[in-house]
């Protein structure tokens, strides 16, 4: 009797664990809240991660003391002084920027530049020297364990990304993705992607369904042994395995933004963006894996965006990404735990 229930101890499926569900809080608007209303709109919110998207002084401080975890980013044209062979550059500039305005014990990640490969290709050269700068510095401090450093990338860095299995990183970019990788796997750090279906729907919309983009298609598309039911799984995996056919399978993923517009462009609602942003969030929440890795621990995940950008250029749908209204509430119902 106790072997059979030492077996059946062993044959239970794993714990799911909840995956953090954050949002991004961007700048690029000239009616937003005071820092401090932010804080309590977030508290009372129950949401714990934020993106900010460069150490503003005055950011970092009214988060100092909150107990919210921040993924804080040093912005692209930082890079070059960061990369230059003196890594005590790279400590000085931590300790000015960050360190000096909010505990290290609040910060998740150091997202270093944003989008950089294939769509910033003077500052390609400087992501993984800066990094690796960085790195030294976090180590000098003894908080490279404790606080991790990626670079979020677009999801055009994929030459390939349909179906998920031929996931193929762009080659063009290759010479710097690799040395990337092989930093993140050394650090043991997220591969940091922005994924919109969205996008991908608007662009594709004769072979992608709003359904499949939606989380609401009743028909998985088969890829091998695996079935997607939404578009937010296939493009999560097709990194997986463009990172697996450079040798890299262990590198977890963070999607570091994601959501959907509420007007401003095709299929742009508040009905649509509950559907997605809501449904990204109950999966990360309830430990929902993908196909390719299903585990028992969920897609870690930032929403964007906290309140709407008026000052974005672009397409008139960049500007209305927002969850909360610039009054603190909320433009249609989420939960972010």
């Amino acid at each position: 009797m106790l072997i059979f229930a030492f077996l059946a101890f062993f044959l239970l499926p794993s714990p799911t664990v909840a995956a953090p569900v954050g949002v991004c809080y961007g700048h690029l608007a000239n009616n937003l809240p005071p820092p401090t209303d932010v804080i309590n709109l977030l508290q009372s919110n129950g949401i714990s991660n934020v993106r900010i998207f460069n150490p503003d002084p005055s950011t970092l401080q009214s988060f100092s003391g909150s107990g919210i975890k921040l993924m804080i980013g040093v912005p692209n044209e930082i890079l070059p002084y960061l990369a230059t062979g003196n890594p005590t550059l790279s400590l000085q500039w931590l300790q000015s920027n960050i360190f000096s305005h909010i505990p290290p014990n609040q910060i998740r990640y150091i997202a270093v530049g944003n989008e950089i490969l294939l769509q910033e290709p003077y500052y390609t050269p400087y992501v993984v020297p800066a990094m690796l700068n960085l790195y030294q510095a976090l180590q000098t401090l003894n908080l490279a364990d404790f606080i991790k450093l990626s670079s979020p990338q677009a999801a055009s860095v994929l030459s390939v990304s349909y179906p998920p299995s031929s996931g193929t990183f762009d080659p063009y970019i290759k010479s710097a993705m690799l040395p990337l990788l092989q930093f993140l796997h050394d650090s043991k750090s997220p591969f940091m992607v922005n994924i919109y279906p969205y996008l991908s729907y608007t662009r594709n919309s004769m072979y992608i369904s709003l359904d499949y983009t939606l989380f609401r298609s009743q028909n998985a598309v088969p890829d091998g042994a695996s079935m997607y039911s939404n578009l937010f799984d296939a493009s999560i995996d097709a990194f997986v395995y463009a990172m697996e056919k450079e040798g890299f399978v262990d590198i977890p993923v963070v999607v570091t933004e994601t959501g959907w517009p509420t007007s401003g462009g095709v299929a742009a609602s508040i009905e649509n963006a509950v559907a997605y942003n809501g449904n990204v969030a109950r999966r990360a929440a309830s430990g929902v894996g993908t196909p390719k890795r299903p585990g028992g621990e969920g897609v870690e995940v930032y929403l964007f965006d906290l309140f709407d950008e008026n000052g974005k250029g672009g397409e008139e749908y960049e500007k209305h990404f927002g969850i909360f209204g610039v009054d603190g509430f909320k433009l249609y119902d989420i939960s972010f735990n």
